[in-house]
């Protein structure tokens, strides 16, 4: 029992129709809470108010019973530890986190009396759940395995962004703080002007009047267009990197399986 359930909520390789079923119902279950907590932030009726409540509870319910399916399916996953090492180790992973953190925010009220600004972040912690549809498509996780096969890339030049915007905000404050102490009054205001300026944003509610800031301003301009857009470049690399990979892979199962068949038949000519 413990294994067909292992293999109904872990999708494997070749997923039963009970695991299909049980991946396309949870991720639209997702998608609908999504939904839902967008919902909730208009003014609604009554009854309407209580249709979404009892979705909320009865998701929650469901949410809760897949968690605690796979905390007691866990030590499948790890078969050299004992089962509660293995349990413990689960528990401590990402996804595991993120399914506990799914739930909580219904229960804790229930549980710890909390003012109406700790709602709201509970509300907030509510749209976690969107990261449980990772486990069901492949499409999140290509873009976690791109991310971190290119960390050292992006770090590098994200770090390399942020050292500019640094500089930029105090030079510009050392600029226009006389022309304009209330908008530069320190160099972290100057740096929400390098933020929207670097990425090209421009808002308008910050901006330099002096002839040496608007200079220095077209500078960081033409330097955002560049470098904000290395992250870009390198995180498209990494999506055609994976999709090159992919397609060898497909490639080489392709040619094992004729190969396989080839000399089949030629043992089939042969007797």
């Amino acid at each position: 029992m413990k294994k067909k359930i292992y293999n109904i909520i872990n999708s494997p390789e070749n997923p039963s129709k009970a695991s299909r079923f049980f991946d396309i119902f949870l991720i639209i279950l997702i998608l609908l809470n999504g939904v839902s907590v967008i919902v909730n932030t208009f003014k609604l009726s009554d009854p309407l108010s209580t249709i979404i409540w009892y979705f909320e509870f009865i998701s929650v319910i469901i949410f809760t019973i897949e968690y605690l399916l796979r905390i007691y399916v866990s030590d499948l996953n790890y078969p050299d530890m004992t089962p509660i090492r293995a349990r413990l180790r689960y528990l401590r992973s990402f996804m595991a986190i993120i399914d506990l953190l799914a739930i909580l925010p219904f229960y804790i009220p229930y549980i710890i009396p909390i003012d109406l600004r700790m709602l709201k972040i509970l509300n907030i912690l509510r749209m976690l759940r969107i990261f449980k549809i990772n486990r069901y498509t492949t499409a999140l996780s290509t873009i976690a395995d791109v991310f971190r096969h290119k960390k050292h890339e992006l770090l590098s030049s994200v770090a390399m962004v942020f050292i500019l915007m640094l500089i930029a905000s105090v030079i510009m404050y050392n600029i226009e703080n006389e022309a304009q102490p209330e908008a530069f009054e320190n160099a972290l205001m100057a740096l929400w002007w390098a933020v929207s300026t670097l990425t090209t944003v421009g808002y308008g509610d910050v901006y330099p009047v002096t002839l040496l800031g608007k200079l220095l301003s077209a500078v960081i301009a033409l330097l955002g267009i560049g470098l904000v857009a290395v992250p870009t470049g390198i995180i498209s690399s990494g999506f055609i990197e994976k999709n090159r990979k992919k397609m060898q892979q497909i490639r080489i199962r392709k040619n094992a399986f004729v190969l396989t068949a080839e000399i089949l038949w030629k043992m089939i000519r042969l007797i």
